[in-house]
């Protein structure tokens, strides 16, 4: 304080100067960024087509994809194919009237908050994103003895579902 009070009058208005600048670029600084804010676009989301979800959508946001691993694992490790949380059902319910899925547009219910949030999603590099008729199709017979015709027979019939849609 007292190397303060030996400086000259002009250092110290310079000093008051320069911290009233700063002060001034950090309350603009702070101001930009919740314009900033503002400004990014938010998700999309479609109503659902059910009555009411399986848990609170707040809760859904923070813990799904830790019910759909669960879920996985239970399915794959105990044989329960059935269950509160399943991804089919997840779909059934929020698949997009336009394209029918939750994955395949930037829109769709996954894709509109996993695109915002920078998450990316996994689940349909193996599960289907769009509601189906039956809960199971074998890739392959357990003796592989059909694998190749039976997967490009899948193939086929995909690549005719996407061509004739629009």
């Amino acid at each position: 304080m007292d190397k303060l009070r030996e400086l000259p009058r002009a250092a110290k208005w310079l000093l008051l100067l320069a911290g009233a600048a700063v002060l001034a670029l950090l309350v603009l600084w702070l101001t930009d960024r919740s314009q900033a804010a503002e400004q990014v676009p938010k998700p999309v989301i479609e109503l659902a087509r059910g009555e009411q979800c399986v848990e609170d959508p707040e809760i859904m946001r923070r813990y799904h994809q830790d019910f759909l691993r669960k879920q996985a694992d239970d399915t794959v490790h105990g044989g329960e194919r059935v269950g509160r949380h399943e991804l089919a059902t997840c779909i059934e319910c929020h698949a997009s009237e336009v394209t029918r899925s939750v994955a395949s547009a930037n829109s769709d219910f996954c894709m509109s908050c996993h695109i915002f949030s920078g998450v990316q999603v996994n689940c349909f590099q193996c599960h289907a994103s769009r509601p189906s008729t039956t809960s199971f199709i074998p890739l392959s017979h357990p003796s592989h003895r059909n694998r190749n015709t039976m997967e490009q027979q899948l193939r086929e019939q995909l690549a005719a579902k996407q061509q004739a849609q629009p």
